[in-house]
Order: structure tokens, then C-alpha cells, then sequence
């Protein structure tokens, strides 16, 4: 093993043997109502702490995510047993996906709150111009100079605390999947090597760079390349089932056989929601019967595999799909489902 890969395996372990930051709440929306996801409430001064048994871990837990605020909102409402189910989510690590515009707004109390309570923030980069090529997702940076930019503003508000970054979920498997406009490919993948050299510069940043997941791009040969022009070689690794619901299991196994294509990589797996697996159609937007998977650790002891994480908040939209809000806002009624189907 590498001084390099030894020193990154010592820093994950510390992490999963760290105590976890209590969670707390702010309002909610009621049952079917929608909470927009943003920094824009005040933050309590005294967030409570979480119920008995809410998971210890090396991994920020937002005290001020949809799911704390809707515990609250049910607790004032004597809604005592959603309010509790909830809980699987609301006290558990999830990733920040920071704001387009102000990405500074989100990551501050997240690496400050983190750092308060000995944990480590995972942060989303998600703002790549022609995102989620027009789909439910749409979006990003206007031009290559806005992007930069924004790299900047989220690399500086993070500067010299610990924290993940997952860097632009989709990007590499949408160029290779034919989706996003070859014109745009060859910009992309600059602007995803110069992501890498700049959120690396800060230096307690780890970055895994987004390679879809294990039912999409079949043959993972096929990332090999776009995951080098990438810049993943620089980077801590690459990212697997971001916002998806494939098994760790196949997850992992996918992992291994991309990792060995690129000199032994290691990387990270999304297990926010995919206790139940993925639906038999293939369904990849609110699909429904899904359950939360194993809560956010790093990993000592799978080959590897640095961690698994919650980079999908469980309860966030999809799409509008299916009866769900746009992308990434609150479905409650969502977010109860997932726990419920969930065995702990």
C-alpha cells in the first residue's frame, strides 16, 4: 500500500470512529406539502438533540436540512410516530448540495458546524454548464468563466477545514451515454480537471469524481478515458449510484472492475436510498417502495471502498415525475415512505 493511499485509509478511519454532531430542527411544511431546500431560514441558536440511538458517525449531520425541520414541524403537530420514523433521516449525515449562486451560504456552517463537533462535512459540486442535459436537473454555470468562478467561491469557502467533495454527478456518464452535445465535451472535461487541481489545492478536501452507477454505462471500460481527461487520477478517487438505488453490493462489484481499469482507484457509494435495490423497471425518478440504505461510514475493512455516503438527501424530489416537486425540494410524504420501508 502507498504512503498516499495509507495516510487517506488512516484519515477514513479516524473519521468512522469520530462521534457523530447532534441533529436539530427548525418548521416544516405539513404531510404532502413542499419545503423549498434552501439556506435562506434562520438557523435555530439551540438546535435539540437527537432521539436515542440517532447514528454516531464521522460524517456531518445538517442540523438544519428539510428532514430536521419536518421532525419539528410534526412534533408541534402531535404527529409523534411520523416524527420518529423520520428521524432515520433527519439524524443521519447527508450531503450539502451548496446554491448555484452563493455557494459560500451552505458550505460556511456546514464546515463550521462540522468542525464544532469533530466531523466532516461531504459537500455537492453541481453546476456544470448544460447540466443534466434539459432533464429534470437543468442548468449550470452559463459559460466556462461563470464555472470556474464558482469553483473558486466554493474551494475558498471551504479553505483549510476537512471535508468530501463529490464533483458533478452525471457529467462524465452523460458524455459518454451520447447525452450532453459533443461540442460541449471537450470543455467539459478541462473544466472538470481544472475542478479537481483547484478543490485540491485546499488542503483537508478529498474529491471523487462522479462515474455514474452500476446500471448505467454497462461496460465501465467505456469511463476509463472521459474519467482520466476528468481528471481523476488527481482526485481521491470516483463517486458510484449518486441519487440512484443499485445495491452496495453491485455497486461495489461494478467499483472493482472500473478501479482496476484506472490503476487501482478507490472511491465512494451513494447508499442513501437504496435499501430495497433498485424498482424491476429500471425506474430512476421517485420511484416508489424504495427504502433508506446503511447509514454514512467510512470503510476500514472492504478493499477499496473509502466510504459509503448519503449524497442523494432521502425526501428530495427527483424530478417531476410521478406527483413529485422539481428536482431537489422536500416531498414529505416522499421522505416518510423511504423510512418506513427502511428497517432501521
Amino acid at each position: 500500500m502507498s504512503g498516499r493511499r495509507l495516510r487517506m485509509l488512516t484519515a477514513l478511519v479516524a473519521l468512522a470512529l469520530a462521534l457523530g454532531c447532534t441533529a436539530g430542527y427548525d418548521g416544516g411544511g405539513a404531510d404532502g406539502g413542499l419545503v423549498r431546500v434552501n439556506s435562506e431560514r434562520t438557523a435555530p441558536a439551540g438546535p435539540p438533540a437527537p432521539a436515542a440511538g440517532a447514528q454516531a458517525t464521522g460524517f456531518y449531520v445538517d442540523p438544519h436540512s428539510a428532514a430536521a425541520r419536518q421532525v419539528r414541524d410534526w412534533e408541534l403537530a402531535g404527529r409523534t410516530a411520523d416524527a420518529a420514523l423520520l428521524r432515520r433521516i433527519a439524524d443521519r449525515p447527508m450531503a450539502v448540495w451548496p446554491s448555484h449562486d452563493d455557494p459560500a451560504r451552505q458550505i460556511t456552517p456546514a464546515v463550521t458546524g462540522a468542525a464544532a463537533a469533530g466531523t466532516t462535512p461531504v459537500l455537492v459540486l453541481y453546476n456544470i454548464p448544460h447540466r443534466d442535459c434539459g432533464l429534470y436537473s437543468r442548468g449550470g454555470a452559463a459559460t466556462a468563466a461563470a464555472y470556474r468562478s464558482y469553483v473558486a467561491e466554493f474551494a475558498a469557502a471551504v479553505g483549510d477545514r476537512p471535508a468530501v467533495v463529490v464533483l458533478e454527478p452525471d457529467a462524465v456518464p452523460h458524455v459518454v451515454a451520447g447525452c450532453t452535445a459533443a461540442v460541449h465535451h471537450a470543455e467539459r472535461y478541462r473544466l472538470l480537471r481544472d475542478a479537481v487541481a483547484r478543490l485540491k489545492a485546499q488542503p483537508g478536501v478529498r474529491v471523487y469524481v462522479d462515474a455514474g452507477n452500476a446500471g448505467w454505462i454497462p461496460d465501465p471500460s467505456r469511463l476509463v478515458e472521459p474519467l482520466r481527461r476528468a481528471g481523476v487520477a488527481q482526485a481521491d478517487g470516483f463517486a458510484l449510484n449518486v441519487s440512484n438505488f443499485h445495491t452496495d453490493a453491485a455497486s461495489v462489484a461494478y467499483g472493482k472492475r472500473l478501479s482496476a481499469a484506472l490503476d487501482g482507484a478507490r472511491f465512494v457509494v451513494d447508499s442513501s436510498r437504496n435499501g430495497n435495490g433498485p424498482p424491476p423497471d429500471g425506474t430512476w425518478c421517485n420511484p416508489p417502495g424504495r427504502a433508506l440504505g446503511r447509514a454514512a461510514a467510512a470503510v476500514a475493512d472492504e478493499p477499496l471502498v473509502d466510504a459509503y455516503l448519503w449524497v442523494k438527501r432521502p425526501g428530495e424530489s427527483d424530478g417531476e415525475c410521478r406527483g413529485g416537486p422539481p428536482a431537489g425540494q422536500w416531498w414529505p410524504s416522499y421522505a416518510l415512505d423511504l423510512a418506513r420501508n427502511s428497517s432501521a
